[in-house]
């Protein structure tokens, strides 16, 4: 590659989007996070509270799993979460439901997996939320992140396999200092907490008798999915709702650079985005834009949410109505700058509370920015736009790009095979319908993560459950009173299944004794 060549490469976590504008003269990418204020959602039931969801905990694992030398014996603090108000007990066997920790604070995903906290009940479930290694308060080397941040040579026992292994270690050890060996686990998960729920099951079935691995993609993978279907479906998800506002989505990106180009353009832009400050380029706003459209595709939910921002249900639906109807944003109807800002607004200011927006923000609220590491070590998975029909830019995917970015970032170079050798993903169905059992997979369609995820069943005890209107791990949410049926639906099967894998285990172990 030619010195200061300049390319552009998108990593995304499952919950974050990170823009990287790259050159080789020493200009240090700057991650984009959404610049407004994200708040975690809490829709508890009248029977719990913020105060009394959850109790913390801290558990001294090991920093290594995998090897003997001395370093690897260093421990840390790891955080977990736990609520023991429905359980049953152990004298009388009752199940363990654990939640496998995300790329992000523990406490964020908790309070947004009310699934596990409405049916603890019913099962007489003890709750168990275990934070992900080196994200949260999780963080080796004594807790400080200039250490265990610093380079590869600490950032390296940050990966999937290890964070499987701090689980496996944890549960093993809970059950024993609660006299609970007999209690049947129950993995749960969203996104790639949902991959771990999944993997943690195939790695681990000693420990976990099944999985529920909600929006897990486990086989957007390099030579397995097409870098371009999450992409595709977001541009489907705003076509199905207005043909009109694709069109204008597909559009923008040369208006915005046209108008840039022009006298006084940068100027209008500013004033229309409401931009804090001149200091941003076309690629900037672009970057503001297509986070709010990907979002918002995300979480297209069927009820008020406030997961990654305070947004309306179905937000593709209203970005689409902001886009359609006259504007409101001043004047002149017929501006098509006012009406992008207006669907933008859905997503980022939907309260009505933020006066302007920093588009070079790069605060981490939630704590999601060591998936930069993940993402140039093992999580390869490969996203662009290639398809004319899309709403987005074309941008390519090349996984040489992606190679110098981490070996300029980091000093590494990309497995780009390695979770498919260590978990599987070619010929998914042949492969765990041999060995494998008790994993539920819900997609739904409308999230684009959907398109690396298990779609159909693989035998009679590995089930897809798939919604058509369903959004990112949208079964695991609080529910409310305005849920469609078919998510109230989904939700009981879940159940069902879920209460004979306890059962099944509870008869085996009678029929043991």
């Amino acid at each position: 590659m030619a010195i200061g060549l300049k390319f552009s490469i998108i990593i995304f976590s499952l919950f974050s989007m990170i823009d990287f504008t790259f050159t080789f003269s020493h200009t240090k990418p700057q991650p984009r996070f959404p610049s407004s204020p994200l708040h975690p959602e809490l829709q508890l039931s009248s029977a719990s509270d913020e105060k009394n969801l959850y109790k913390t905990k801290y558990f001294t694992q090991i920093l290594d799993h995998f090897n003997y030398n001395p370093q690897s014996y260093q421990t840390f603090q790891q955080r977990y979460l736990i609520n023991d108000t429905y359980w049953g007990g152990f004298k009388n066997n009752a199940p363990i439901f654990v939640y496998t920790g995300n790329e992000g604070d523990i406490e964020w995903f908790t309070q947004n997996t009310g699934f596990m906290f409405e049916k603890a009940p019913h099962f007489k479930a003890l709750l168990v939320f275990i934070e992900h290694r080196y994200y949260g308060k999780s963080i080796p080397f004594d807790g400080d992140k200039n250490i265990a941040y610093a380079n590869s040579s600490t950032l390296g026992y940050l990966s999937s396999t290890q964070a499987l292994a701090d689980y496996a270690t944890l549960i093993i050890d809970l059950k024993k200092n609660l006299s609970a060996t007999d209690s049947p686990v129950v993995v749960f998960g969203g996104s790639y907490g949902g991959m771990l729920a999944a993997w943690f099951r195939l790695k681990y079935p000693h420990v976990a008798i099944g999985a529920l691995a909600s929006s897990a993609p486990i086989l957007h993978f390099m030579d397995v999915t097409s870098p371009y279907v999450f992409n595709n479906i977001i541009t489907q998800d705003f076509r199905s709702v207005s043909e009109n506002c694709y069109k204008v989505l597909k559009g923008s990106w040369k208006l915005i650079e046209d108008t840039f180009s022009k006298k006084g353009g940068p100027k209008l832009l500013q004033k229309t985005f409401r931009i804090c400050n001149n200091d941003y380029d076309p690629d900037s706003l672009e970057g503001w834009l297509q986070t709010a459209w990907i979002y918002a595709a995300m979480t297209d939910y069927p009820t008020p949410s406030n997961f990654l921002n305070p947004m309306p249900a179905y937000p593709v639906r209203k970005m689409c109505e902001a886009i359609d109807r006259s504007s409101t944003w001043n004047n002149n109807n017929n501006n098509t700058l006012d009406k992008l800002y207006g669907a933008a607004n859905i997503y980022y200011n939907y309260t009505g509370t933020v006066k302007c927006f920093d588009l070079n923000d790069d605060s981490d609220p939630h704590g999601l920015q060591e998936w930069q590491w993940q993402a140039c070590t093992e999580m390869i998975m490969p996203l662009g736009s290639n398809n004319k029909e899309s709403i987005f830019p074309e941008s390519k995917w090349y996984y040489d790009d992606r190679s110098s970015y981490c070996q300029y970032a980091y000093n590494v170079t990309p497995r780009p095979h390695w979770i498919t050798t260590e978990f599987g993903g070619h010929d998914i169905k042949k492969v765990l319908r041999r060995f494998a059992s008790n994993i539920i997979f819900f997609n739904g369609l409308r999230d684009p993560w959907s398109g690396g995820g298990v779609l159909e069943n693989i035998s009679k005890t590995i089930v897809a459950i798939v919604a058509k209107e369903g959004a990112h791990h949208v079964d695991l949410r609080f529910s409310t009173k305005e849920d469609p049926k078919w998510l109230k639906d989904i939700r009981k099967q879940e159940v069902k299944i879920i209460a004979s894998w306890i059962k099944q285990y509870h008869e085996d172990l009678k029929f043991n004794n």
